[in-house]
């Protein structure tokens, strides 16, 4: 995990960033009548973004993969479908902590179970526990069963009976969720600069050394699995707000999987390739949808390429652009000729001595 970033990835992120502010200048001119169908896309990138970071926090920070972290995705948009009103809108000053407050207590119960566990049987036991919650949730008439829960009002944010903001309407969504992102980024950033991210790093190369130096690993461990679980609920509130529902197949494993390949695709441990790699996959999700029913194949093609092509990532690539990596592979391949000269200059030196030192011998 690098701690400080190069200055042209911050300009780059800086830039996107302005981009997607900007969007209301740019949309309309580039799309068109579609500059509002291709907003609600962005906010969608958005909260998958939001939703692809917090998994890095267990993949790429941690080292802990997951196939079952829907299950906090989802319990957020069950959340805030259950405990809004049918006839009113509900507050957000209160439903935004209540859900979080809510993944967190769950994954604390579930995190000193899994957390148990190591490699494969940790995918699994996560994998087992959001199934059985997806399941719980499609076969219970409370939840709506395999309908799921309509939203009627998004929840509001007001000072007293002043609106503060309206989420109500797209742009002001777009624009709350994007903010939402930054933060949790800027959170996420300094937390994995700090000791306590520190300590992960320790984790995640070598457990029994940190254990050996006197950190309880586990205590760390369930600290970052119920952050990552709050940040994935309130992503799952942000899509439920979006789509109007929450629907068993948020829980479900495939959700775990698409996020897990955002998370590949955009570059583990970085904070901010996943964000790239939440943007990509559904760019490419669109394009491919449009293109063949059989898009599913394309997308496992591009994910296997990507892997093999970008190991690091598209994140990979800003922290270590090809052209630096050829440069550098030419000074490591000049400095291995010179080294072999330099070998052989001195192992004709060395047999010129032997040479001469078998001809003085004769001689004499």
């Amino acid at each position: 995990m690098l701690h400080r970033y190069p200055k042209r990835v911050t300009v780059l992120l800086l830039a996107g960033l302005a981009l997607l502010i900007a969007y209301p200048a740019w949309g309309p001119a580039v799309f068109g009548e579609s500059s509002a169908f291709f907003m609600e896309k962005l906010t969608l990138m958005l909260i998958f973004a939001l939703f692809a970071v917090s998994l890095d926090l267990l993949v790429g920070i941690l080292g802990l993969v997951s196939l079952g972290h829907a299950l906090f995705f989802g319990l957020g948009a069950y959340t805030l479908a259950m405990a809004s009103p049918d006839f009113s809108a509900a507050s957000l000053w209160w439903m935004l902590p209540l859900v979080m407050l809510v993944s967190g207590l769950v994954a604390t119960i579930v995190g000193l179970l899994v957390l148990r566990t190591k490699g494969i049987f940790f995918i699994m036991t996560t994998l087992a526990f959001g199934q059985m919650l997806f399941y719980t949730v499609s076969t219970s008439s409370m939840t709506g069963g395999t309908d799921g829960v309509f939203i009627m009002f998004r929840p509001s944010l007001a000072m007293g009976e002043t609106p503060l903001i309206d989420l109500d309407n797209p742009l002001t969504f777009f624009y709350f969720c994007l903010a939402l992102l930054v933060a949790v980024y800027l959170i996420l950033r300094a937390l994995t600069r700090s000791h306590f991210g520190q300590v992960l790093d320790g984790i995640h190369d070598n457990e029994h050394r940190m254990q050996a130096l006197g950190y309880a690993t586990t205590g760390y461990k369930l600290i970052a699995f119920v952050v990552s679980a709050m940040i994935a609920g309130v992503a799952g509130m942000l899509a439920a707000m979006q789509y109007g529902f929450a629907n068993p197949a948020q829980l479900g494993w495939h959700h775990s999987g698409e996020v897990l390949m955002m998370v590949i695709l955009g570059g583990m441990g970085t904070i901010f390739g996943p964000i790239l790699g939440a943007f990509a996959y559904e760019l490419l999700l669109y394009f491919y949808e449009h293109l063949t029913n059989h898009w599913p194949i394309l997308m496992g093609l591009t994910i296997i390429i990507a892997v093999l092509v970008l190991p690091k990532g598209i994140a990979g690539l800003l922290l270590d652009p090809p052209g630096r990596q050829a440069s550098l592979l030419g000074r490591l391949g000049g400095g291995k000729d010179n080294l072999a000269k330099g070998k052989q200059t001195s192992a004709s030196d060395s047999d010129g001595k032997s040479v001469g030192k078998s001809a003085g011998e004769v001689s004499s």
